[in-house]
């Protein structure tokens, strides 16, 4: 049994299907179903590659351990070109904390890591970091494609070690000694830091706090795991693009398994969708009910605020806009249309995580190319652009009501630098609202302020569904379903007046076909 959990546990486990579907079955026939669910998750969470073998963690566990001994290396380096005292060479060190899917336990064999360089008082990031550390990573014949990405939110360097993908932010205490397994909430390790370290260890401190909250960390791992690949396959997973980050999805499935700690798999991804389908937001989500809620200005509300369980003063950081917004939430609800009927006989876990079909549900794209000299350069510039995407999505939305942003990035192999495509779902009958040049030159002008990196080249236009490369036609079907979802025609729909919450203008493609009770607006 994968994730170490047995049946003999899993029978263990209230069955809370009766309350949840409001009807009566025997408690046994229910409770076998509900395991032949939860089993049938787990097997196909591994044949979708989502658990990592043990020669994969083994392999990361020892880039890691790798990684550790470089930098106490350099620590011991920075001390000597410092001219510090001796005594500091023997008591200098510094370490690695590794945050994110990796630190949560979710990660898969495609998964990259995520791990915090934290050094002493002594080591700058500018020229100890960004220069010495690069210097001696660049050297080993263990790491390759390194680069700096250092005018980001929270610098960092970017590099392969052993053919594992790693981001390396750094943190510098104001101590001489690391310990190997550093307190980050320890006020004596926190106090006077600077605030690029302190946006540096939020991840960890966030990753920490989540699996000290959750009653049962590998039931979690496992609500996760299934989360992230859903949001991957529907299209709602990418921070920079306005959906979620991990961070948003981990405290989402947190805040589920703390709410039902004797729940079974299934019965947990049932209670996921139903729970944030109907959430009333922008009520916030918050996994410590203990901390009290902070009073948040008006104008500061997030569409989907999710609260960072490491500190009652900070949201976790969110790009969701109008459309986003609409496409997560009517996500949320086609999740919970598929998983309400679990019990039925034919229920196929498969349906849910069918990928979005961006080339059936849209006419139009806007194809943003992006290209640059060479690989490095490339990396920077679209990292740079990516940062600022917000700004186009509400340009976007400014012009055509709606706008939905295909995080999957592609490659023109037949252009003779290297590119990056994306392919951004549009309106289909606003054609006409769109100039592209126009757009094009407004998005120019809000990335030009800031970039210190070799500028790339850009080009926006808008193409046709029956234009874009075949491999960015992945309309998925399935014999034998009845549709959950049709095109509803306008001339049908009463006028309702919108709010901020309300679906945006265009995007009716969405609306369900069930005979359920209408959901609650999303204002509560």
């Amino acid at each position: 049994m994968e994730f170490g959990i047995s049946e003999n546990q899993l029978s263990h486990l209230n069955p809370p299907f009766t309350r949840i579907l409001g009807f009566r079955r025997s408690p046994d026939v229910i409770l076998r179903i509900e395991m032949e669910r939860s089993m049938s998750l787990f097997q196909m969470m591994v044949n979708e590659g989502l658990v990592p073998s043990a020669a994969e963690e083994m392999k990361r566990r020892n880039a890691i351990d790798k990684l550790k001994k470089i930098v106490v290396e350099w620590v011991k380096e920075v001390t000597y070109q410092r001219g510090l005292p001796k005594k500091y060479l023997k008591f200098a060190s510094g370490t690695i904390l590794t945050y994110g899917s990796y630190g949560l336990g979710v990660y898969n064999s495609d998964s990259d890591i995520d791990a915090l360089c934290v050094g002493p008082y002594f080591a700058t990031i500018a020229e100890d970091f960004f220069i010495v550390l690069h210097n001696m990573l660049a050297s080993r014949p263990e790491v390759s494609e390194i680069h700096c990405v250092k005018y980001a939110k929270v610098p960092l360097m970017r590099f392969k070690f052993d053919g594992i993908s790693i981001d390396l932010p750094y943190a510098r205490l104001k101590v001489i000694s690391i310990p190997e397994n550093v307190d980050v909430f320890n006020p004596f390790f926190l106090k006077n830091i600077d605030d690029t370290s302190w946006k540096s260890l939020s991840g960890v401190r966030a990753n920490r706090s989540i699996l000290h909250l959750v009653p049962n960390i590998e039931i979690f791992q496992a609500v996760l795991r299934c989360i992230k690949f859903w949001a991957k396959r529907r299209g709602v997973y990418g921070n920079l693009l306005g959906f979620f980050g991990g961070v948003h999805l981990a405290v989402l499935s947190a805040f589920i398994c703390q709410r039902h700690p004797s729940a079974s798999l299934s019965a947990l991804i049932l209670l996921f969708f139903k729970t944030f389908g109907l959430w009333p937001w922008p009520t916030p989500v918050i996994l410590q009910e203990t901390i009290a809620r902070p009073f948040i200005p008006t104008d500061k509300v997030s569409w989907m605020p999710i609260q960072l369980p490491c500190s009652p003063y900070e949201f976790c950081h969110s790009n969701i806009t109008r459309s986003t917004f609409y496409k997560i939430r009517t996500e949320f609800l086609r999740g919970h249309m598929l998983t309400k009927d679990m019990l039925r006989p034919d229920f196929d876990w498969n349906i849910l995580f069918e990928p979005f079909p961006y080339a059936r549900r849209y006419g139009l794209f806007v194809k943003i190319f992006l290209s640059a000299c060479d690989k490095d350069e490339l990396g920077d510039w679209v990292g740079w652009i990516k940062s600022r995407f917000r700004s186009l999505l509400v340009k976007l939305e400014e012009l055509l009501g709606f706008c939905d942003p295909n995080p999957t990035e592609y490659v023109d192999t037949d252009a003779s630098e290297p590119n990056v495509i994306l392919y951004w779902g549009l309106p289909t009958n606003r054609r006409d609202l769109i100039d592209a040049d126009l757009v094009e030159e407004y998005f120019l002008k809000s990335i030009d302020n800031g970039y210190q990196g070799s500028t790339g080249k850009m080009k926006l236009s808008i193409v046709k569904a029956n234009q874009l490369p075949k491999k960015a036609q992945f309309a998925f079907e399935r014999k034998n379903t009845k549709p959950c979802w049709r095109v509803v025609d306008d001339n049908r729909k009463k006028n309702n007046p919108r709010s901020k919450y309300s679906k945006p203008h265009c995007a009716d493609e969405y609306l369900p076909t069930n005979d359920s009770p209408e959901y609650p607006s999303a204002g509560g």
